[in-house]
């Protein structure tokens, strides 16, 4: 009898590996994530003072929030700077993934044209919102320069609400339309080359493949990329902040920025300010779910509810078959 080999699993070198990644959200994630969601039911103010008290009524702090007129401004100037550079992005990011993955025109130098596209996305965002902050300075910097040169007077734009919003919209599309071509031309490159070559078989232009192919293959990648562009959009602080410190007039102050001028310029109102965050937390995740329900793949979801049906069907007749005499 040949003696039996001892089998060797690797699967606790995985759990190994995984425990540093663990400790640290635990510490720097987790733990502070539910120490926020605690404040919102307390009276706490003051960096250090951990003589905090709960509320009497819990939803006060919350009730406070969501009845500030300069919160609701916050919030819909979080969600309009989200918008207007989003769909912009999305628009130039697919363009450029239709033609990085068009088979017809054979584009050189793919490779630096992808890094050229995505080098603003490796700026520190700080160093864009100071760099911006700079080249719209008045009366003196680079663009009032330029406006003289063409006879104009200089223009104060960080003065002006719509001006700075649309140059702040501007740095959040110029930052991040690289990172969502990557996404997309990464997605575009799984698709079976068989489903392109029959399509010019069949005599299909490159638009027609792109629109019946491409994008409908791309459904799910446009999801993550939507949902990550969201969470990221609404939780935007260092460009806003750096860049006009939410000004003028709270024009580009957003939920982030607002949440830290509560907690931290001269208010220290630690209750209110991590209400506001768990009222942002709620907003994300609501907003989140529900784009992942109305476009999540429902070819799946019927195949997997069906798979659901039979396996349950499957284990009615088998307790039938067994209570049989």
């Amino acid at each position: 009898m040949n003696p039996k080999k001892k089998s060797f699993s690797y699967a606790k070198y995985g759990y190994l590996f995984s425990i540093p990644f663990i400790i640290v959200f635990l510490i720097f994630t987790f733990y502070p994530t539910i120490y926020t969601a605690v404040l919102g039911f307390t009276d706490s103010q003051g960096l250090g003072n951990i003589n905090f008290n709960f509320l009497e009524n819990p939803l006060d702090n919350f009730r406070v929030v969501l009845a500030n007129q300069s919160f609701l401004n916050a919030l819909w100037n979080t969600i309009l700077i989200w918008v207007l550079n989003f769909i912009p992005q999305l628009g130039l990011a697919l363009l450029l993934t239709a033609w990085f993955t068009s088979r017809r025109s054979k584009l050189r130098g793919v490779g630096l044209f992808k890094v050229v596209f995505y080098m603003p996305n490796i700026i520190t965002a700080a160093s864009v919102a100071i760099l911006f902050s700079a080249l719209f300075g008045h009366p003196i910097g680079p663009i009032n320069s330029l406006l003289q040169m063409l006879g104009h007077d200089p223009y104060n734009f960080l003065n002006n609400p719509w001006a700075s919003r649309l140059i702040l919209i501007f740095i959040q599309f110029w930052m991040w339309y690289g990172y969502t071509m990557i996404i997309l031309v990464a997605g575009a490159l799984g698709i079976s080359p068989d489903l392109y070559e029959a399509a010019e078989i069949d005599g299909a232009t490159g638009v027609q493949s792109f629109f019946r192919i491409t994008l409908p293959n791309l459904k799910m990648v446009m999801l993550f990329v939507l949902v990550t562009s969201l969470i990221g959009g609404l939780n935007v602080f260092d460009v806003p902040r750096l860049f006009n410190w939410g000004g003028p007039n709270a024009a580009t102050t957003t939920v982030a920025v607002f949440i830290f001028n509560w907690a931290f310029t001269n208010r220290y109102m630690y209750g209110l300010a991590a209400a506001a965050s768990m009222v942002l937390f709620v907003i994300v995740a609501v907003i989140s779910a529900g784009i992942f329900f109305l476009l999540r793949d429902q070819d799946a979801a019927r195949e997997r509810k069906e798979q659901k049906r039979l396996r349950k069907l499957h284990k009615t007749n088998q307790n039938r078959e067994v209570q049989k005499p």
